[in-house]
């Protein structure tokens, strides 16, 4: 039940007809008797900023959770952004601190890198193949370099965008070693399918999967399917997988320990959750 003393967190986007996330903390938020409740609230990108200034003038706001198209606007309407969030280039959270100032964070990766920890795979020193340079994969090298991994190998199609990826990682991560230009899996301790190939059954692999060595780390952005090819593929190697759901459900405790909220597991979230994959 909504009341007068809810906390708001807003979830904000356009469309929002896909939303999964008030499917997955309300019903948290409800079995843990948590006065807080996570609202759909659809904004166009012209209407956008106005929206945003507006909605924090609201004096029952925690926060808000940020989606397609708005994660890169929402950087230049804040007050302080973490360094994950700048390497990224975009914001998946903001939080309204009790001065009023509005900090902002990126927690896409931070779930990716969560589930990979959690399966026990040793991140610092590990050498990493992120393809894809797009938003996720922004936040997942971001996320990545933060955990102190040793080497990132970056690749997209516009080269352009892994390039000013590996510039914004050398500026905040100087001793990290950063190469662009390749996705030969080859000689990676972990490679990571950070594009949304996999969405339909006649997409390429994005790599090679023959030069994936057997024991490699092998991890997936894609939702659509548990298993997609690249991850059949990548098990019938005898490699380790992460399915792309896993990303979804481990970054929503950093989010709940973002805005002060008790944390939780993804097996209690997914336990809970009122959604299907």
């Amino acid at each position: 039940m909504i009341s007068g003393k809810t906390t708001l967190i807003a979830h904000l986007g356009y469309p929002t007809e896909s939303f999964r996330a008030p499917m997955i903390y309300n019903p948290y938020f409800e079995k843990h008797g948590i006065d807080a409740v996570v609202m759909p609230m659809g904004v166009k990108a012209e209407d956008y900023p106005d929206v945003f200034r507006s909605l924090f003038r609201l004096t029952n706001i925690r926060g808000a959770l940020i989606t397609m198209p708005h994660k890169i606007t929402t950087i230049s309407l804040l007050d302080e952004v973490s360094t994950t969030a700048k390497v990224a280039g975009s914001c998946n959270a903001v939080l309204r601190r009790s001065d009023g100032s509005l900090l902002g964070d990126m927690f896409d990766g931070a779930g990716f890198v969560r589930g990979v920890m959690r399966k026990g795979q040793k991140l610092t020193g590990a050498k990493v193949l992120v393809v894809g340079s797009g938003g996720v994969g922004s936040a997942i090298a971001a996320s990545l370099a933060a955990a102190g991994i040793s080497a990132i190998g970056l690749f997209d199609n516009h080269s352009t965008a892994a390039e000013a990826l590996g510039s914004r990682l050398r500026e905040h991560y100087p001793q990290l070693q950063v190469t662009t230009g390749s996705n030969d899996p080859a000689d990676y301790d972990i490679v990571v399918n950070a594009t949304p190939l996999g969405m339909k059954g006649d997409d390429p692999l994005p790599m090679d999967v023959s030069r994936i060595t057997p024991g490699t780390f092998v991890g997936e952005v894609v939702m659509k399917q548990e298993i997609t090819p690249f991850l059949r593929s990548a098990q019938d190697k005898g490699c380790p997988i992460q399915v792309g759901t896993d990303m979804l459900f481990e970054q929503i405790p950093a989010y709940l320990e973002f805005f002060g909220f008790r944390s939780t597991t993804p097996e209690e979230l997914r336990a809970v959750a009122q959604i299907t994959y």
